[in-house]
């Protein structure tokens, strides 16, 4: 499916519960041990526009990545990015190997759409569709602090190790474990909230890269 269909049709469900999609498409949300599933809304989303679950490293749609993220409210009742966004694994040999522009952190930004949900509570009997936002990895400053971060785990790998990320490292992307338990030692490029809402277009102001 080409991105621009694909918004045409996200952006249908603007306002609507996609609770009640993922009953629809049958996406299992809380299992009967009471187990919950933590990526439904997103496979809801990729049910909703016809792609099957995989765990492939290249871009969902072929050319563009499809992304979903939770919006909590403030006490005021406005809504803000609850939380970052998981890009895409961490695999050290491929990060070493691999020049900014032929990795798969540049492949999943370089064309994306992102889906924003309203988060209510842990228990996610309602969650309202928000917004549909398109992004791409053209504005030039935006670029280069991304690929700076990138440059930035890529030196730690070699030099210090794979062990040695730590989520205090990128200013827009950060290394971050993934997985159950604290024990975990996956880890991947998560965008920061502060990327995320620049993403989104909610009027974020995204710090520019440091000049050397």
């Amino acid at each position: 499916m080409e991105r621009v269909e694909a918004i045409k049709r996200l952006t249908t469900l603007v306002g609507q519960d996609l609770r009640q999609l993922a009953d629809h498409h049958r996406v299992t949300v809380w299992s009967k041990e009471n187990k919950k599933n933590k990526g439904w809304a997103g496979h809801t989303i990729e049910r909703y526009l016809g792609l099957a679950l995989n765990s492939s490293q290249s871009p969902d749609f072929g050319s563009w990545e499809l992304k979903l993220v939770p919006l909590i409210a403030k006490r005021t009742g406005t809504l803000k990015v609850k939380e970052t966004m998981a890009i895409t694994m961490i695999d050290p040999d491929d990060v070493k190997n691999k020049e900014f522009e032929e990795s798969h952190l540049f492949k999943k930004l370089q064309k994306m759409v992102v889906v924003a949900r309203e988060f209510e509570s842990q228990a996610d009997n309602r969650s309202l569709v928000h917004s549909v936002a398109s992004f791409d990895l053209d504005n030039p400053q935006i670029y280069e602090q991304v690929k700076a971060d990138y440059n930035l785990v890529r030196e730690k790998i070699i030099t210090k190790g794979f062990s040695k990320l730590t989520g205090t490292m990128g200013k827009l992307v950060q290394p971050r474990t993934k997985g159950s338990g604290h024990g975990s030692t996956s880890r991947a490029f998560y965008a920061r909230t502060k990327f995320v809402a620049h993403i989104l277009g909610e009027g974020y102001s995204v710090p520019l890269p440091v000049k050397p």
